[in-house]
């Protein structure tokens, strides 16, 4: 299995209330459940700066990594950057 970034920047004024992002958030979430079954969350923050979410995934396929982030786009009124990650002692191992 192989790790991903995703790195999510909401749209300006996507959410116009709390609650309203509140809920998008729920719906989108059970929309990635159903969607995207291989791709599996390892961990998520909510961050300052360039970007609003930083998600740590698994996933055998970067397919599915992809509609993932497609859904975010679409769902979550935002814009994705994604990349591939390699644990640091594994990338050392081979260099």
């Amino acid at each position: 299995m192989s790790a991903y970034i995703i790195l999510t920047k909401f749209a300006p004024g996507a959410f116009k209330t709390p609650s309203e992002f509140k809920q998008a958030s729920a719906a989108l979430t059970d929309t990635l459940k159903r969607e995207c079954p291989h791709v599996h969350w390892k961990a998520s923050y909510a961050t300052l700066g360039r970007y609003d979410v930083v998600d740590v995934v698994d996933a055998e396929d970067p397919v599915d990594v992809h509609r993932a982030a497609v859904l975010i786009n679409t769902y979550g009124h935002a814009s994705t950057e994604t990349m591939k990650a390699t644990p640091w002692r594994e990338y050392m191992a081979k260099m």
